[in-house]
């Protein structure tokens, strides 16, 4: 069998058969599974649970501009080493939707609180290990709002043209995949005279 048609044939999805929590953190689950796979084999994996978050493009302008001003924050990650340039986003509070929660992230960040949200797409952000899936919004008609950055959030809200951003993310200055996911797919298919894509 080759590696292009390994797979084809089998069930869909493999199994858990046990699990073992190796740290259980604020955000950060970390547990070592033994699951079978979808030929019947069995073996472990590193798995990071995670609750999963939402992101949100803030748009100043009105739908339809040719090229509309954007809103990106700046944001320092130690990960990432420094400041990158992020869509806002987070994590669900209890009970949250998911629209509810990219529009509380859009607020608390941008300091914008959005009169129309509109649903792009999810992203499993890293599957080789992570559950983690971010839902991508768009948000038009912005009002100002209250912005409430937590201790550990240092931040600056910035305002570009979509061009700019788009020229951003083909120069390597945002490399944040969330944020590329959500600027890309906002250009292409919401932002543009394009047609939406098939369902």
């Amino acid at each position: 069998m080759t590696d292009a048609s390994r797979g084809a044939g089998l069930e869909d999805r493999g199994a858990m058969l046990d699990s073992r929590v190796i740290h259980d953190g604020r955000v950060v689950h970390l547990s070592i599974d033994r699951v079978r796979f979808p030929d019947g084999s069995e073996g472990e994996l590193e798995l990071i649970r995670h609750p999963g978050a939402s992101a949100v493009l803030p748009v100043r302008s009105a739908p339809g501009s040719a090229d509309p001003e954007v809103l990106l924050v700046r944001q320092y990650r130690y990960a990432a080493g420094g400041y990158i340039y992020e869509v806002p986003a987070g994590l669900p509070q209890e009970g949250e939707t998911w629209a509810e929660c990219a529009a509380r992230e859009l607020e608390e960040e941008a300091g914008v609180v959005a009169g129309r949200l509109d649903y792009l797409t999810r992203l499993h952000t890293t599957p080789g290990f992570t559950n983690e899936v971010i839902h991508l919004y768009v948000a038009f008609d912005l009002k100002p709002g209250r912005i409430a950055w937590d201790d550990d959030e240092f931040l600056a809200v910035e305002t570009f043209r979509l061009s700019e951003v788009l020229g951003m993310a083909a120069s390597g200055r945002i490399t944040d995949g969330k944020t590329l996911v959500t600027i890309l797919f906002a250009a292409r298919f919401l932002l543009s005279q394009d047609p939406s894509p098939e369902a």
